[in-house]
């Protein structure tokens, strides 16, 4: 089984591009709380939170919807899979990415104050 659901907030606004079919895909990363236990004594268990920050992939409908209503600082639910995917950079280096296939999005914070949103 390859699924993943992940909450965040989104670090940068997303970037839309087109494929050379004209196919819509809009990539972002979603800022994901990891809380961890960090010990300062050795009974002192106290709480504070890191982060990851994994890149995020939507295509077509998805890809239009999220370039659309969500902007840096959104919190959102995503659910997808995860892909990983191979490439040779500038360098001619073949470099590995991981990334989150959009499978569903939705807001998990209410609508921003001061107006609409990407209208």
């Amino acid at each position: 089984m390859n699924s993943v659901k992940l909450s965040g907030r989104l670090t940068a606004d997303p970037e839309l591009k087109h494929t050379t079919e004209n196919i819509p895909v809009c990539t972002f990363l979603l800022a994901v709380d990891r809380p961890t236990k960090h010990r300062q004594k050795k009974d002192d268990a106290t709480q504070r939170q890191e982060a990851d920050f994994p890149t995020c992939v939507a295509w077509r409908k998805d890809a239009e919807f999220v370039a659309k209503y969500l902007t840096k600082g959104r919190k959102i639910i995503v659910e997808g899979a995860v892909r990983t995917r191979n490439y040779d950079d500038a360098d001619g280096k073949t470099r590995k990415v991981t990334e989150i296939q959009v499978e569903s999005i939705e807001f998990a914070d209410s609508k921003p104050q001061g107006g609409t949103v990407n209208e």
